[in-house]
């Protein structure tokens, strides 16, 4: 197997797009990018760049709090679009809930998030915690402080001179003061789908909150979180292990924590000049109003009755930019995916004609190749060999994406041997460049079993096992984990069918964070 160390990925990202669509033209789209974010606003270019030294600013705070190198770069920078409101919202994700202010897309085409400008800061502050933890750390956080961590982070605030962590959210503590508790038990055994709705399900966000800023509140109890998350780590019952790190029954600790609640909840302040990140900012063309949006609405799926609608949409906005770059490549997806795949190959294959290494264009044209491949009923292999060599273009355009080495890697096939060295590689480099991806988790931990790697097939299972939006991904991570723990140690290509990479993550949204209630769709 090749080492980990021997294959490094280039440190930063370059958006292969020439982006540009979005929404009626109010204003002009710009693209922001800083060394881990990349933001698209169609608002003020101050008002952006601003923005970005927030994030910028809330990144260093977390690695300072949990002690991780503050010049680490992500193998990927992450992008955010701002938008002006629901309805912006709306056309990347039309089914958003009615009180949703932000989303988080990890799809397997991007990874990203959106949030409407000047009332998703707290949501968006929430999904940026998940996926930098999921990014920068190896533990094993049961689903409760995975939600904790992320709402004690949330409600920075961030200003020029002072970050300060710990404050609260208005509607987790309007929960908090009116109604019951969820019990401890609960909390720290299941994730936020499992409780039942009309029970405790509105507390869970904010005991798992009230829990963690005890746990984070000193030095002593930041020593047992270390303890109960290395004995859950170690295989612990996570109640037991509460129990055991705490010193406290469970009665006893929810009593510590209505003392806690009750008294003056402390917060950490950092008071200092923070550094200016260095910010570049461009003006995309004018497609990007009717189409970045609508782009986006493609890389996260279309329902299926809806899917002739929005190849339409996309047709009508297009029609205006008949020379545009970004306008033929959304074009181009709208038709392969949802309307007439031949039109699509075509207007795809010429835009490469003018951008051969336009690295979004061959992604699209090596599906619809692998799509030839499994619709055949004669040989398939002609059309393997062309998604292959697009892409390979598209590792030699950027050897930075993810789904290359997804896409590469969903086309192995494993003989008596098992996966050989360069199959584990592809796999390895998909999930480090994007191990927020149920897809690159599941699909290394898979060729890790088939090549005996038991342990560290465990490792990579068990946070997605635990992920409290998980859905179908964390219930195949769960599966093979009780495949491991019963003793199967290495699994062959058979047992594998049994876990299905075909199941997308989805776009699941955090409860509201400012209205009185939590949305239905978290």
């Amino acid at each position: 197997m090749l080492a980990y160390r021997r294959l490094v990925l280039l440190a930063a990202v370059a958006v292969v797009l020439a982006l540009s669509g979005g929404s009626p033209a109010l204003a002009e789209w710009r693209r922001a990018e800083s060394p881990k974010f990349i933001v698209y606003s169609n608002g003020r270019e101050a008002a952006l760049r601003e923005y970005v030294q927030k994030l910028e600013t809330y990144d260093y705070i977390m690695r300072v709090r949990l002690g991780l190198p503050i010049d680490e770069l992500p193998d990927r920078k992450f992008p955010i679009y701002l938008v002006n409101g629901r309805r912006d919202l709306l056309r990347v994700h039309p089914d958003s809930g009615e009180n949703v202010v932000g989303t988080y897309f990890p799809s397997e085409e991007d990874i990203f998030a959106v949030a409407i400008r000047g009332e998703g800061d707290d949501t968006l502050l929430h999904e940026y915690a998940h996926h930098f933890m999921f990014q920068n750390s190896h533990a094993v956080y049961p689903g409760w402080l995975t939600e904790g961590f992320a709402e004690y982070f949330m409600t920075a605030d961030i200003r020029a001179e002072q970050v300060v962590i710990g404050g609260y959210n208005e509607n987790r503590i309007y929960w908090l003061q009116s109604s019951s508790w969820i019990p401890l038990e609960e909390l720290l055994s299941k994730r936020p789908h499992e409780v039942r709705r009309g029970s405790y399900r509105e507390t869970y966000y904010p005991v798992a909150w009230l829990l963690t800023h005890w746990l984070m509140g000193t030095p002593e109890r930041r020593a047992v979180l270390a303890a109960y998350l290395s004995d859950v780590g170690d295989g612990g019952d996570p109640v037991e292990a509460m129990e055991r790190a705490s010193g406290q029954s469970l009665a006893e600790l929810t009593r510590t924590l209505r003392s806690y609640f009750n008294g003056r909840v402390p917060m950490t302040r950092y008071g200092q000049q923070f550094a200016r990140a260095d910010i570049t900012v461009t003006v995309l063309p004018r497609s990007a109003d009717d189409l970045i949006l609508l782009g986006q609405r493609l890389k996260v799926g279309v329902a299926e009755d809806e899917r002739g609608d929005t190849a339409e949409a996309v047709r009508r906005a297009a029609a205006a930019y008949p020379d545009d770059s970004f306008a033929q490549l959304q074009l181009g997806h709208a038709e392969l995916h949802f309307g007439d795949p031949g039109v699509g190959e075509a207007i795809l294959a010429r835009l490469l004609e003018r951008e051969p290494d336009n690295v979004e264009a061959l992604h699209l044209l090596a599906s619809n190749e692998q799509r030839k491949a499994r619709d055949t009923d004669n040989d398939a292999l002609p059309y393997e060999n062309a998604a292959r060599r697009y892409l390979g273009r598209a590792f030699r355009a950027d050897e930075s994406s993810y789904l290359t080495y997804i896409m590469l890697g969903e086309m192995q096939s494993y003989g008596w041997d098992g996966p050989s060295e360069n199959d584990v590689a592809t796999w390895q480099l998909a999930f480090q460049i994007a191990p927020q991806l149920a897809q690159t988790r599941l699909g290394y931990a898979q060729v890790l079993l088939m090549s005996g790697e038991a342990a560290q097939a465990e490792t990579l299972l068990v946070p997605l096992a635990n992920a409290p939006h998980g859905g179908g991904a964390a219930e195949a991570a769960q599966h093979l984990l009780e495949r491991i723990r019963a003793g199967d140690r290495r699994l062959d290509a058979a047992d594998m069918e049994a876990v299905s990479l075909d199941d997308p993550d989805g776009a699941e949204a955090e409860p509201n964070a400012t209205g009185p209630a939590p949305d239905d769709d978290a």
